[in-house]
């Protein structure tokens, strides 16, 4: 509760410097006849720490910068790329300040340079969702020109919407009774959708027509593991302790645990998203630890993620290399809510989880469990040579 409490404190002096740069740029005169050097000023803004350091050289520029020309705008959102989030809205403010004013004296926004912006996925997926929103202010046509191509996009936001049209497709190729290109058109969205709801709609409706999907399959979540635990994290401290696991995986061992003696077991989820319940498989323990692990074949050396959803403290290693370490506890899960980018080798690979509990009595904190997937940078399942199908 003391980390959601610090996150809600940060969360409310983030709102407020917020709102101190909108009050500047909104009393500047935000539309000037000559370009302004864009550079220096996003630069001071980016340069804004978390604790406010550099916040009054970083109002300054807001205001300058929100008197540049509207033919800017693109240079300006270019500032997002690589910026953090105070930073991102600070100068999310200060476009939309320009093209506000800017369409209130009757202008017009550059809409080929925002779009020419917004195709090239090089630039931050803030900053091109911002470009695509004031594009779609300007030009009615956008969406259905752009969208459909943006199933497979970086930017969770433009895919959400592509996926949404294409569901409609979908439905709407279903009321036609077309149910062998309605089928089609769902697992085109479902390959796309990363929202639980969308995913969720898509598969029940590749059910209705006959086709049933294995969503844990589809997306690469590990279902077969091999459990240990319970292990001490009484006071959350055991988050730090390196049990045996995290010095050598040893499936033969017998370990000394937080209630006695405990060796690793086979553990096989039939959740449809590859949730693993601790509770269930180790057995129900508060201020406790447990470790997962499995082996993972690749085809080729190559690049990947590995992505977990977990409502606890977590660590997620690959060939012994520490990819993402979470310490925060009931902040609520959910698909891809961590992401550890790493190295398969071609061959064998070994992925460890460790999950900890910590000792919060309230019922929402009783859940102890994880879900982790393979897949690759825009979030396509990589599945293990090895994987059995349908979970034989």
């Amino acid at each position: 509760m003391k980390v959601e409490q610090s996150r809600r404190a940060l969360r409310t002096a983030f709102v407020a410097s917020l709102w101190v740069a909108a009050v500047f740029v909104v009393c500047a005169n935000a539309v000037g006849a000559e370009t302004i050097e864009v550079a220096p000023l996003l630069k001071q803004i980016r340069a804004v720490g978390p604790k406010g350091e550099g916040h009054r050289d970083a109002i300054a520029a807001v205001e300058r910068l929100s008197r540049a020309p509207v033919s800017q705008l693109p240079e300006i959102l270019g500032g997002m790329d690589g910026a953090g989030p105070l930073a991102t809205n600070w100068i999310r403010a200060a476009v939309d300040t320009i093209a506000q004013h800017h369409l209130a004296e009757g202008g017009d926004l550059p809409s080929a340079s925002l779009e020419s912006f917004l195709l090239d996925t090089s630039h931050a997926p803030r900053a091109r969702r911002t470009a695509y929103e004031l594009l779609l202010s300007v030009d009615s046509t956008a969406r259905e020109r752009l969208i459909p191509g943006m199933l497979d996009d970086e930017s969770p936001e433009l895919r959400r919407d592509a996926v949404e049209m294409a569901l409609g497709g979908a439905k709407e190729l279903s009321t036609k009774d077309n149910k062998v290109a309605a089928a089609a058109a769902y697992r085109k969205a479902l390959s796309a959708a990363r929202d639980v709801d969308q995913i969720n709609l898509a598969a029940d409706e590749l059910e209705k027509l006959g086709q049933p999907v294995d969503l844990a399959e589809h997306f690469g979540f590990i279902v077969a593991w091999k459990l240990v635990g319970p292990f001490d994290n009484v006071d959350t401290k055991g988050f730090d302790v390196a049990y045996p696991p995290e010095e050598r995986v040893d499936l033969n061992s017998t370990y000394e645990g937080k209630v006695g003696p405990v060796t690793w077991i086979d553990h096989t989820t039939s959740d449809r998203y590859g949730m693993v319940d601790l509770n269930k498989a180790i057995g129900k323990h508060m201020g406790a630890a447990g470790y997962a692990y499995a082996e993972f074949v690749s085809a080729e050396a190559r690049e990947a993620e590995l992505r977990l959803g977990c409502n606890n403290g977590n660590k997620v290693w690959l060939n012994g290399e520490l990819l993402t370490a979470n310490h925060v506890y009931h902040t609520n899960s959910g698909i891809d809510q961590y992401v550890g980018r790493g190295m398969l080798k071609k061959g064998r690979n070994e992925i460890l989880v460790k999950i900890c509990q910590n000792e919060q009595t309230e019922d929402w904190a009783q859940t102890w469990d994880f879900q982790l997937r393979v897949c690759d940078a825009l979030g396509t399942a990589v599945l293990s040579q090895d994987r059995k199908t349908n979970r034989q």
